[in-house]
């Protein structure tokens, strides 16, 4: 079974292509949602947020995403010390995962494949990539922010263009290439590849 990644900056849109390979019946694993899932469940993982962070990080055993938010977000070593606590747990959470599925192929979407060495447990890595003003205008929308606020963001990540050229194939989400022809020959691509 193909283990394939699926990366792209904030507003790429590479959830909707990861929507669109679950149409095709293949199995996507949400590293977003599982670190969201884990920070909550994995008490090993709970354990060390509080103590990196303080008791504020949990309301009744909840994650207090809000506090955490406001600790991190304008701090690339507090961005970093987070990350190194979640993205073990969510490695090891997705290769359990993957060893549970049944198709020719996996995804697992991430924003963060090359930065959490996730890359190096996958065969290829797909890049969503988008034009800059695309990608503020739909970070908005979806998170009701302001532009600065999600240049901000985009800032604390790895650049896009050094993220595309690590990446094995490109989707381009501008809204004016189709988008499913797109993934639907990468689909085919690794149906064949999968299948030898």
């Amino acid at each position: 079974m193909l283990r394939i990644g699926l990366t792209g900056g904030i507003g790429s849109g590479k959830s909707t292509v990861a929507r669109i390979f679950e149409v095709l019946g293949i199995p996507v694993y949400s590293a977003d949602d599982a670190s969201k899932r884990l920070m909550v469940e994995d008490k090993e993982l709970k354990k060390n947020i509080i103590q990196s962070f303080g008791g504020q990080s949990y309301i009744n055993g909840e994650l207090n995403r809000k506090y955490l938010s406001a600790q991190v977000f304008n701090d690339s070593k507090k961005i970093e010390l987070l990350n190194s606590l979640v993205h073990p747990a969510t490695l090891k959470d997705a290769v359990e995962w993957t060893k549970k599925q049944n198709a020719p192929y996996t995804i697992k979407e991430a924003a963060l494949i090359f930065e959490s060495g996730s890359d190096k447990l996958l065969d290829f890595v797909v890049g969503v990539k988008s034009p800059l003003s695309l990608r503020i205008e739909r970070a908005m929308k979806r998170d009701n922010v302001t532009a600065a606020q999600v240049e901000a963001r985009m800032k604390l990540q790895m650049d896009e263009e050094e993220k595309m050229n690590l990446c094995d194939f490109i989707i381009v989400n501008d809204e004016q290439e189709m988008l499913i022809e797109q993934v639907l020959a990468l689909h085919e691509k690794f149906l064949a590849t999968g299948g030898k």
